[in-house]
């Protein structure tokens, strides 16, 4: 996701490289990245937030305490974090970091990697409203993002957008095994799943119509589109898909509570 984020504001021009310092404790990794992008990389992470004025600490939940016990002494009043960290809570980095920390925590997607991701950002007690709209545009450079009053309101999004390209990648896996199941030779039945989501998805975000407003366009009365439809429906396909959002969500407060 570093490496995403990186990648988007260059080519956004949102910052220039030397503007971009990343802290990596692996030699090959940071290697690469220097490659890349051109950025300067070290293994420092206090001489990182010590120069830097937003500091976006992009590492697993497991490590997150180390990495801020390290990183404490070098925080400033003037610095603003950011954290993808799924599942680590405001009270929890504004107590590491020191009282009055300036936090903004954030819920990205994978498809960020891409350029099309969706972030949702909550600021803390000590960001403002300006802090809040500096971490949007960091995020909007690899996609789109929009802020939320409520933290608890993150938990849902883990399970919507966070998870949710699972469940579209596990839809394209099943239409391409139903190609294969009527006698569909698989690498024709992979182009057609993979362009027919890629193609609606388009449809979703271009012509502003609902979902329930483009399903009605291609269902025909008596057609080959309703016998489909009419299978998902007494299979109870929303049900299930409704059910996996909400084991999702469920699963994030569980982890951000322990």
């Amino acid at each position: 996701m570093a490496g995403a984020l990186v990648k988007g504001l260059l080519a956004s021009r949102a910052y220039d490289r030397d503007d971009i310092w990343i802290a990596e404790p692996l030699a090959p990794r940071r290697r690469a990245l220097s490659r890349s992008f051109g950025v300067t990389t070290t293994t420092d992470n206090r001489a990182v937030v010590g120069g830097s004025s937003i500091v976006v600490l992009a590492v697993k939940p497991q490590v997150m305490d180390a990495v801020i016990g390290e990183i404490r002494e070098a925080v400033r009043p003037s610095t603003l974090f950011v954290s993808i960290a799924a599942g680590v809570r405001l009270d929890r980095l504004e107590r590491g970091l020191g009282a009055g920390a300036r936090v903004v925590r954030v819920m990205p997607n994978t498809p960020a990697l891409v350029g099309r991701g969706m972030t949702v950002a909550v600021g803390g007690r000590g960001a403002s409203r300006q802090d809040v709209a500096r971490s949007l545009r960091i995020f909007r450079a690899v996609g789109d993002a929009v802020a939320v009053e409520d933290e608890q309101i993150l938990d849902a999004v883990t399970g919507l957008s966070g998870s949710g390209p699972a469940f579209v990648y596990a839809f394209a896996e099943a239409l391409i095994d139903g190609g294969r199941h009527v006698g569909l030779e698989e690498g024709l039945a992979t182009r057609l799943a993979l362009r027919t989501v890629a193609g609606a998805a388009a449809m979703l975000t271009e012509t502003r119509l609902s979902p329930a407003e483009l399903r009605t366009m291609v269902t025909s009365p008596g057609g080959t589109t309703l016998a489909g439809l009419s299978h998902l429906d007494a299979q109870g396909f929303a049900r299930v898909v409704q059910g996996a959002i909400a084991a999702a969500t469920s699963r994030a407060r569980e982890l951000a509570g322990g």
